[in-house]
């Protein structure tokens, strides 16, 4: 296999990119300088190297607590749950949210094969058990089946706890994605949030 058929498999391994997409980057990237692809190289390098898990709320950052987890201008008192990184960033720039975040880094998938321990469902149950300051924790799934799954699993998971469940408001769109939610819609989910239990 030559190096540009090597670079487009190894691109379509990644989510959302088919075969004609990796062929449009390969190319491009074989036009360009050797600088930029060396600083791509790097950059993904970097990544792979710099960037770890939060050991609080699973998060990626660059240090073992992320900015986050360690501003003490963040209401501990609650914690938004979301599928992936980018949805935390999402809300982030929504500016309706001052808690701190719990990342699953996925959601319950019985047709994939991805149950509850194949996400960080534990880390968040022992996150509980350690912090009694946490009183609310705001489920922000997807609203997806897997996402409305996901959420009813931490709805029976949490039953018991002295802690308030509430889910994010269904002004997103079901089948939509929070990362692609504009701001002002992901501001009044956050806004009126409700109650939601097993």
């Amino acid at each position: 296999m030559n190096p540009l058929e090597k670079l487009i498999k190894e691109l379509t391994k990644l989510p959302g990119i088919g075969e004609k997409t990796a062929n449009r980057l390969a190319y491009n990237i074989s036009k360009r300088e050797k600088g930029d692809a060396l600083a791509l190289a790097n950059a993904i390098f970097d990544v792979k190297e710099r960037i770890l898990f939060c050991k609080v709320c699973c998060n990626l950052s660059e240090k073992e607590v992320c900015d986050t987890c360690s501003d003490q201008k963040r209401d501990k008192s609650v914690i938004c749950i979301v599928e992936e990184p980018q949805d935390a960033t999402a809300i982030e720039r929504s500016e309706s949210f001052n808690g701190t975040y719990h990342v699953l880094h996925g959601r319950i998938s019985p047709l994939d094969g991805i149950g509850p321990d194949q996400i960080k469902i534990k880390e968040l149950l022992d996150r509980l058990k350690r912090d009694h300051r946490i009183k609310e924790l705001v489920v922000a799934t997807n609203p997806t089946t897997e996402g409305e799954a996901t959420a009813l699993y931490l709805a029976i998971a949490t039953k018991g706890l002295d802690v308030k469940l509430t889910r994010i408001a269904f002004g997103i769109p079901f089948g939509g994605d929070i990362e692609y939610i504009d701001k002002s819609t992901l501001a009044r989910a956050m806004e009126f949030r409700s109650a939601f239990r097993a």
